[in-house]
């Protein structure tokens, strides 16, 4: 059996050029470069969700102290006029 050695498998190898290789590399890079900013992305898609829910939440208690002093209203946002929301008798709502 005839000795085989580390150079001789070395020169057998077949390799893409350096100008190949290059181009996959960038594009490899490329890629990873944006999967990093997608999953920044989702972090901050997460936190605005957050502060959507606690918002939504705060504004759930203000209408609850409102509805406390002025009864069940409407606002109008633009101006704080408030309208009474009037209420279904109760023979309506039996039907």
């Amino acid at each position: 059996m005839e000795d085989v050695k580390v150079e001789d498998i070395a020169q057998d190898v077949k390799k893409i050029t350096d100008e190949e290789l290059k181009s996959v590399q960038e594009k490899v890079n490329s890629i990873n470069r944006v999967q990093l900013q997608v999953g920044g992305l989702e972090v901050q898609k997460a936190s605005a969700l957050e502060a959507i829910k606690v918002s939504q939440m705060d504004l759930q208690a203000i209408q609850q102290e409102l509805e406390e002093k002025y009864g069940k209203v409407t606002v109008n946002l633009q101006t704080g006029a408030i309208t009474e929301i009037p209420e279904e008798d109760e023979a309506d709502t039996k039907d």
